[in-house]
């Protein structure tokens, strides 16, 4: 994978295409954030299914 510099995500959250490069970019510790907070907010999963957050 070819570092750019830029994030790998924006304001609207982690896609699917995306997904598989979190990890290049979040600690476990914040990617285990960004799912809980997801159920959080999404408990019932209706809003953007599939994505981290």
């Amino acid at each position: 994978m070819q570092q750019t510099g830029g994030p790998i995500s924006a304001e609207h959250g982690i896609g699917v295409l995306k997904r598989p490069y979190l990890a290049c970019t979040r600690s476990d510790a914040e990617i285990s954030l960004m799912r809980r907070l997801k159920i959080a907010l999404d408990p019932k999963h209706i809003l953007n299914p599939g994505e981290v957050l």
